[in-house]
């Protein structure tokens, strides 16, 4: 009833097996211990918190709204305006007001050089707030 091998100078050969008892042993271990301290990281402590009720601000801050053509014309507002006057425009509206913001609505084929340029131009009049207006039904592929 020996499970060994038919060698007659009785030495078995090495054991080839890998012995998983160990780490069957120490994965039980560890779920034990996972499954006791799981619920005491859930605990929360229950405060009062105080009740306040507040409005939306409802004050727009003023903003310029400037589109670009693919061949670069340039629209301030809806009215046609050229690169040379847009420099005294964002001045002026960054003295009629400190927040306003420039919203720049590019067209898809309009090249980043006049879009960069305007930018620029905005910057140095005093104007911070520069946001871009894009079309949200247009999925991108």
């Amino acid at each position: 009833m020996g499970f060994g091998s038919m060698q007659s100078n009785g030495r078995q050969p090495p054991m080839s097996d890998i012995n998983v008892v160990p780490l069957v042993d120490v994965m039980l271990v560890l779920l034990i211990i996972f499954i006791i301290t799981a619920p005491l990281l859930t605990h929360s402590v229950k405060i009062d918190l105080p009740k306040a009720e507040s409005n939306p601000n409802a004050a727009q801050s003023e903003h310029v709204e400037l589109a670009i053509r693919a061949d670069g014309s340039l629209f301030w507002n809806g009215e046609s305006v050229i690169l040379e006057n847009l420099t005294s425009r964002f001045h002026d509206a960054a003295l009629q007001s400190p927040t306003t913001e420039l919203h720049i609505r590019a067209d898809k084929l309009a090249h980043y050089e006049h879009v960069a340029k305007i930018m620029s131009i905005a910057a140095k009049a005093g104007i911070t707030k520069i946001g871009f207006i894009t079309d949200p039904s247009i999925s991108a592929p």
